[in-house]
């Protein structure tokens, strides 16, 4: 069983495929504390949620006829049979995202017959947890898959450019700078790829926090 605390249809908000409907399914728990999560409200363990089959999550995805589907949370690989759906969507045809925070290995899904994409974070200093890393993790990611740095300061852009240049990783996957959303301008951010020559890196504004309230759920 699964434990899940919101199921959507939405845009993604972000990542290679922003901008195109998605199916999210957002899990309970993570092992971080990040200080700008804005998921917090889904990471406590008194947190309201619903226990779900692999097969009966496969199938409500399957009824919304869309092709992405995007696990978040929280921390999705944390849930114990996270493989298991992975892989009965794959099988049903459908384009797997794996939201994931930098801190787990990510070995025995990359190295799957049937993989997902993963979109990847790295948490910089501002975040408090950049202790929590798992740097191994870098040389399992392909085209397919992103590497993301929230930002919220210059030390956190200076920190980005060092395991950019350090993994090559605009190289290896896809790279974007993301802003905590209110802490930075995302113009200072522009400022710092243009300054420090960031080519094959993006700028990435989460979409929905634009369309809808900042803190709205379900969206």
């Amino acid at each position: 069983m699964l434990s899940v605390v919101e199921r959507f249809v939405s845009i993604n908000g972000e990542g290679a495929h922003a901008g195109e409907l998605a199916v999210f399914i957002r899990f309970r728990g993570c092992n971080l504390n990040c200080s700008y999560c804005d998921t917090k409200w889904a990471n406590h363990r008194i947190t309201e949620s619903q226990e779900y089959s692999v097969e009966r999550l496969a199938r409500w995805v399957r009824d919304k006829r869309i092709t992405n589907v995007t696990l978040t949370g929280g921390e999705p690989l944390l849930q114990d049979e996270i493989e298991l759906l992975i892989e009965l969507l794959l099988r049903q045809g459908n384009r797997v995202e794996i939201e994931t925070n930098g801190s787990l290995p990510l070995d025995k899904l990359a190295k799957a017959q049937r993989r997902p994409v993963f979109t990847m974070d790295y948490k910089l200093p501002s975040s408090g947890m950049e202790i929590a890393m798992r740097r191994d993790n870098f040389k399992l990611l392909n085209k397919h898959d992103t590497v993301k740095f929230v930002s919220g300061s210059q030390e956190d852009l200076k920190r980005a450019k060092e395991i950019i240049d350090e993994y090559r990783l605009t190289e290896r996957c896809h790279v974007y700078l993301s802003p905590v959303f209110g802490r930075i301008d995302p113009a200072e951010i522009v400022g710092f790829m243009r300054d420090n020559e960031m080519n094959g890196v993006r700028l990435q504004l989460q979409l929905h926090k634009f369309i809808w309230k900042p803190d709205q759920r379900g969206v």
